[in-house]
């Protein structure tokens, strides 16, 4: 099987750094977690030294293993439209972009 990232950038809501990372760890990580190929995850957070400017604040780096990466984004679409995932008011969904990455070596 192939290797691949899922790199998800988004920002919190002004002043919602606190609930947003709450929901992340107990309630978004798990839940994506849950969907197959996915074999993990960690949320960065980027720094006020970074020399450039970061596409968001936050960067989670899901951990894929599986032939086809679109049925992931297509199994978040699908739980989302069902209600089957838990979303909060703290996230900026303006920021909010994926990319999917393949390992090369």
């Amino acid at each position: 099987m192939a290797k691949y990232v899922m790199a998800v950038y988004s920002n919190a809501q002004p002043g919602r750094d606190a609930d947003y990372m709450r929901w992340y760890e107990t309630v978004h990580m798990p839940e994506i977690c849950t969907i197959p190929g996915v074999t993990g995850g960690h949320v960065y957070e980027a720094i006020p030294a970074s020399p450039a400017k970061p596409a968001a604040t936050y960067l989670a780096i899901y951990d894929l293993d599986l032939d086809d990466p679109v049925t992931v984004l297509a199994e978040m679409g699908r739980r989302g439209a069902a209600g089957e995932m838990t979303m909060t008011d703290a996230i900026d969904t303006a920021s909010a972009q994926i990319t999917i990455l393949k390992q090369n070596f």
